[in-house]
């Protein structure tokens, strides 16, 4: 075999169609062999002679796309001073573009004797283990482009690859749970139909099944226990893990970028699956332990800000290099449109507190790529100091937290709440407005993978993760949910009635916000886990999404959003076309002069057996709600503006009216008393279509209709009086105690002055022509 020097950089095995050029980074090694692993079990090694900058290298020629290879490193096995290398064990390149095989938790992949934590196990991980996997960069993309839509007009759906996908009654069953499924035009009609312009994915990753969940029979299923960050999951391909993986959801980005949808990774760079000093040694402890982790002061052990067992050294150049390798590799070569990053206060960690000044900030900052696309932090972790919503930089949005505890209180009738739950509604200005964000920082969400779905929130007041196997210790207790009078299923008509209408009260609210709405997969036609607040370990029926069938009616039925793909009216399309004019309310007439009709109207992407209890009103019923309501948003711009509200008329608007107003049930103007009152539960908002103060993608003014959102969080039915000198003529076009939805043009009309009556628990729009 020839080996010839080869380069530093890039690191990993890179295919440049004659042969391979393979670079692994250690600090601490003394000498590090390339293991290349044909299909019979044999090994042969080759050592990496050539350093630079710790970086060992070599170029072999004839390494073709398939090749599997590991690395053994020869260096000092010290636990007390940090140090970790041991040869007997077969090492995951870090930089592994595939990753072949799985882990069968032998004693071989650890570094100790089971029962001996303090020996040295010498016993060859290779066979128990997992595979790096030399691939084919070339992918024909053709004309793929990034859709790039603007925050303002961005609707996240956060879903689960095998989740979404596993029982959908319309996929060949050879493709359910894969990247293949993502593309599938089933899946990607349900989401064009719904509204959704980004796919927020669950850790694609390659990560690893942990030991105790594989011995009692379960599975990590959400995936946040990362080996591989330039390696999509192998388990989601449907045909391959020599690459194929690689290929397969390239293809799937480009038909989510052909319809229009971007895709967005959930990533996790502030850990790895390698755990504690328990854990098994599959890549970056056996590489260099010191350089990757952050130890105690007692090296033999790791500090751990992420619950998990350790947490990646954040001020290490090389840790950084690593991260900043792995989103760049995602954007260019995947061609990803952004980042979702788990436990994101541990990437500011570079020494102890949380500094939003941290080299990684400045990194991405300063990234020509990285800094260019979506990226979303989860502003907390569970170290000291670990809450930082709102304080992450002016380039970042944030996962909002206190919009999803503020929104939840509200509709379970917490008192004191009004305040608080008007500042999340218009954006969260007190939380992003200072460092010069814009309401589009937050994004806003009711419910996430963690935690309950939107119909067991109304449904239960406890968790019930028994299935866990963790006696139900696990899990958020405090989930500020109300199960509305009855704890799980039951059959009392008046209980179901309430959870219905509570689901489209927190759907509608979402939609009513500003901000970045985030949906919840399969919250759109009420999806359960009977209670398990925590289903991270269930990889089963109990956490995929069971889509309705066709004949599952609900309480209604029909297209309610109208046919309204969109309005035009802030000048650009709803995929990003041009346009002046566009529709100005039901029906009518496209953006760009083309009839609208029922664009929607007899099509059904989720069909099939797999049926949803409607009941509760939960299956199309809902899904025809969230639809109608993410196009309301997606027609008017004064629900998605670009600028907080000043509360006040707007200079060069023209208009007398504030661009916002609060109002009492009553009609007056909220009072400094009513806002602090503990028994307030109900309030009337005016959003003023004609005082939007920001232009449009050309310099143009925008106008939108004018809206009343009428609150009801109160127990008891409440008379609202329409406020005066805030328009004459209004129309219903949203009204969440009706199971129906409200058809378009087909709403009570109502003049300033009059009343409408809300039932408990329920929330109405008017709508006046701008």
């Amino acid at each position: 075999m020839q080996v010839w020097p080869g380069q530093a950089y890039p690191l990993g095995a890179t295919y440049d169609g004659a042969g391979t050029n393979f670079a692994v980074f250690s600090e601490t090694a003394r000498r590090i062999e390339l293991c290349l692993l044909p299909d019979d079990g044999s090994e042969t090694a080759v050592e990496l002679r050539e350093s630079d900058a710790f970086v060992r290298h070599a170029y072999l020629p004839g390494i073709m796309p398939g090749q599997r290879y590991g690395f053994r490193v020869h260096g000092p096995y010290e636990p007390s001073s940090g140090d970790r290398c041991n040869s007997a064990k077969l090492l995951l390149d870090p930089y592994a573009k595939a990753v072949s095989g799985s882990i069968d938790w032998n004693e071989a992949v650890y570094g100790y004797h089971f029962g001996k934590p303090g020996e040295r196990n010498d016993l060859d991980s290779a066979p128990h283990t997992m595979t790096s996997v030399v691939i084919n960069p070339y992918f024909d993309w053709g004309d793929d482009r990034p859709p790039r839509t603007d925050y303002h007009r961005t609707v996240l759906y956060e879903a689960h690859v095998k989740g979404l996908t596993m029982l959908h009654p319309a996929l060949p069953e050879e493709l359910r749970g894969t990247y293949a499924a993502l593309a599938h035009p089933a899946v990607i009609e349900h989401l064009t139909e719904l509204g959704v312009t980004a796919l927020e994915l669950m850790p694609v990753h390659q990560f690893v099944n942990d030991h105790r969940l594989v011995d009692v029979g379960l599975a990590n299923y959400w995936g946040y226990n990362t080996i591989g960050f330039f390696a999509p999951h192998n388990a989601y391909a449907s045909w391959g893990d020599r690459g194929q993986q690689v290929l397969e959801f390239k293809s799937a980005v480009r038909a989510l970028h052909q319809a229009g949808i971007e895709v967005i990774l959930d990533v996790v760079y502030n850990h790895t699956a390698e755990g504690n000093h328990l854990g098994p040694t599959l890549s970056f402890r056996g590489l260099d332990n010191a350089s990757y982790y952050r130890l105690s002061e007692d090296q033999r052990y790791y500090m751990d800000t992420t619950g998990t067992g350790n947490s990646l050294l954040m001020r290490s150049p090389h840790v950084l290099q690593l991260i900043m390798d792995s989103l760049r590799y995602w954007v260019t070569e995947m061609r990803v449109d952004g980042f979702r990053f788990d436990l994101a206060a541990t990437l500011a960690r570079q020494f102890h507190e949380v500094d939003r000044l941290s080299s990684f900030f400045d990194l991405v900052q300063q990234d020509p790529v990285v800094s260019q696309v979506k990226l979303i932090a989860e502003p907390w972790d569970v170290g000291e100091g670990g809450y930082q919503v709102g304080n992450f930089p002016p380039l970042w949005t944030e996962w909002n937290g206190m919009y999803r505890d503020t929104v939840r209180d509200l509709w379970r009738g917490e008192p004191r709440t009004l305040a608080e739950f008007a500042s999340r509604l218009t954006g969260s200005s007190d939380l992003y407005q200072d460092d010069g964000r814009r309401p589009l920082a937050s994004v806003n969400f009711v419910t996430c993978h963690d935690g309950f779905t939107l119909r067991d929130m109304v449904s239960y007041n406890k968790k019930h993760n028994e299935a866990n196997g963790e006696g139900n210790r696990d899990g958020e207790s405090h989930n500020r949910s109300w199960n509305c009078g009855a704890e799980g299923p039951t059959d009392d008509q008046g209980v179901l009635t309430l959870r219905a209408r509570q689901q489209r009260n927190f759907i509608a609210t979402l939609m009513l916000s500003q901000g970045v709405p985030m949906l919840s997969h399969g919250d759109e036609f009420g999806r359960t886990q009977n209670g398990n607040n925590n289903a991270y370990c269930q990889d089963n029926e109990l956490s995929w999404v069971h889509w309705p069938s066709r004949d599952d009616d609900g309480a209604g039925g029909g297209d309610r959003s109208g046919g309204r793909r969109d309005s035009g009216r802030d000048g650009r399309g709803a995929r990003g076309g041009r346009g002046a004019g566009g529709n100005r309310g039901a029906g009518g007439r496209d953006a760009d002069g083309g009839d609208s009709g029922d664009s929607r109207a007899g099509r059904d992407a989720d069909t099939g057996a797999a049926a949803v209890s409607t009941r509760d009103g939960t299956g199309r019923a809902l899904l025809e709600f969230t639809r109608s309501m993410v196009w309301l948003r997606r027609d008017h711009p004064v629900f998605r503006r670009r600028r907080f509200f000043h509360g006040r008329p707007v200079e060069g608007t023209h208009d007398e009216l504030s661009d916002i107003a609060w109002f009492t049930p009553e009609g007056g103007e909220m009072t400094q008393r009513d806002w602090q009152a503990a028994h307030a539960k109900s309030l009337t908002a005016f959003l003023n279509g004609s005082a939007i103060s920001e232009p449009g993608p050309r310099g143009e003014r925008i106008r939108d209709d004018s809206f009343l959102l009428l609150f009801n969080a109160s127990d008891r039915t409440l008379d609202f009086t329409v406020p005066v000198n805030h328009g004459r003529q209004w129309q219903v076009v949203v009204d969440t105690a009706r199971s129906e939805g409200v058809e378009p043009g087909t709403g009570r009309k109502v003049k300033a002055g009059d009343r409408l009556t809300l039932i408990d628990r329920s929330l109405t729009v008017l709508q006046r022509p701008g």
